[in-house]
C-alpha cells in the first residue's frame, strides 16, 4: 500500500505512567503537583493532549486515588495553557499469581475491582479522553497479567460513552483492535474511534516495522490512531507513525532518556518529536484542532 503520511499531527505525553521508573529518573513526577507542571511543561513544549496516571506522592508507586485524580485534573484546567486531558483507566486490572507450583491464592501486588470502580476516577473527573485497555496479556515479567475481559471491557466502554468521555482504545497486539471493532460494532463505543498502538511492550506486539504496518492496517480508515514504542525506539516510532498517516506519543511513562546518558524531562520529549513532525514536513495540531477533529468537549475548571 502507498504511504498516507499525516500532514496535521497531534502529539500526546504520557507523563508519568504506572511503571517502576520513579526512582531511575528524577523528572519522573510524583506528587499531583508535580505531575501537573510536568504537564503543563509538556503542554507548552507543543503537546496537543496530556495522558495521565498518579502516584502515591510519599512512595512514588501507582495509585488510583480519586483525591490524587482531582488535583491534577485541577491544576492542570486551571493553569494558563490549554491542553486536551487524558486520564488513565488501565488500573484496576492487575493479577499477579502466586507461581507455577501454586498459583492460588494471588500474591501481593494484585488490584482487581469492579467496573465502576475503574472508571470512578474518569467520572468524578471528566476528563475528555480516558484509556481503555483492549484485551488481557501476560505483561512484563514474572506472573503478572493485565486483565481486562470481554465483559469488564464492554461495561467499562459503555460507562465512558454515557459520561460523554472519549476512549482512546490501547492496542497492544492485534486481538485488541479485532475486539475494539466489535465494541464499535455493537454499539459500546462510538465510530469513528480512537486508537493508540502500543508497540514494543512485553509480551504484547513486537516493535518491528512489519507487525506495526499490520496493526496500522487492521485500523479502520476513518479511525484516528497514534502510535509509541519504548525506550531509544521512541523517537524512531514518532516518525513511523507519520509515515503511515497517524500521531505521535512521547513521554516518561514510554522513556526516560532523552539521548545516550542523559535523562529527559517530558517537556524536553515532546521537543525533540515536534522538531522530528516539523522536519518531515507535517504541521503539530494545537488543543482546539484536535477537539474539533475528535469531537472533545473541554470541560471548565472545577
Amino acid at each position: 500500500m502507498p504511504l498516507q503520511m499525516s500532514r496535521e499531527v497531534f502529539v500526546t505525553c504520557a507523563v508519568t505512567g504506572s511503571g517502576s521508573t520513579q526512582d531511575r529518573s528524577p523528572h519522573v513526577p510524583r506528587s499531583p503537583e508535580q505531575i501537573a507542571h510536568s504537564a503543563i511543561a509538556a503542554a507548552r513544549a507543543g503537546a496537543a493532549i496530556v495522558h495521565c496516571h498518579v502516584r502515591d506522592p510519599e512512595t512514588g508507586a501507582p495509585s488510583r486515588d480519586l483525591r490524587l485524580y482531582r488535583e491534577v485534573t485541577d491544576r492542570i484546567r486551571d493553569a494558563e495553557v490549554d491542553v486536551v486531558l487524558n486520564l488513565t483507566a488501565g488500573m484496576g486490572g492487575d493479577i499477579v499469581f502466586g507461581g507455577t507450583d501454586a498459583p492460588l491464592p494471588v500474591a501481593e501486588g494484585t488490584d482487581m475491582v469492579g467496573a465502576e470502580e475503574r472508571v470512578a476516577h474518569v467520572a468524578e473527573c471528566l476528563p475528555e479522553i480516558c484509556t481503555l485497555d483492549c484485551g488481557t496479556m501476560n505483561f512484563a515479567e514474572a506472573d503478572y497479567v493485565m486483565t481486562n475481559t470481554p465483559g469488564m471491557l464492554r461495561a467499562m466502554g459503555r460507562m465512558m460513552t454515557d459520561l460523554g468521555v472519549k476512549p482512546e482504545i490501547e492496542a497492544f497486539d492485534t486481538g485488541h483492535l479485532w475486539y475494539a471493532k466489535q465494541l464499535v460494532a455493537d454499539g459500546i463505543l462510538d465510530a469513528p474511534a480512537l486508537v493508540q498502538l502500543c508497540m514494543g511492550v512485553p509480551w504484547g506486539a513486537p516493535n518491528d516495522l512489519n507487525t506495526f504496518m499490520a496493526m496500522v492496517n487492521a485500523v479502520p480508515d476513518d479511525w484516528t490512531f497514534s502510535a509509541f514504542s519504548l525506550g531509544r525506539d521512541q523517537m524512531a516510532y514518532a516518525a513511523a507513525a507519520v509515515l503511515a498517516g497517524g500521531h505521535v506519543r512521547v513521554g516518561l511513562e514510554d522513556n526516560l532518556m532523552l539521548d545516550r546518558g542523559v535523562l529527559a524531562t517530558n517537556a524536553q520529549l515532546v521537543e525533540r518529536a515536534v522538531e522530528i513532525v516539523e522536519r518531515m514536513g507535517a504541521r503539530v495540531m494545537t488543543p482546539a484542532q484536535v477537539r474539533d477533529k475528535l469531537g472533545l468537549t473541554k470541560r471548565a475548571p472545577s
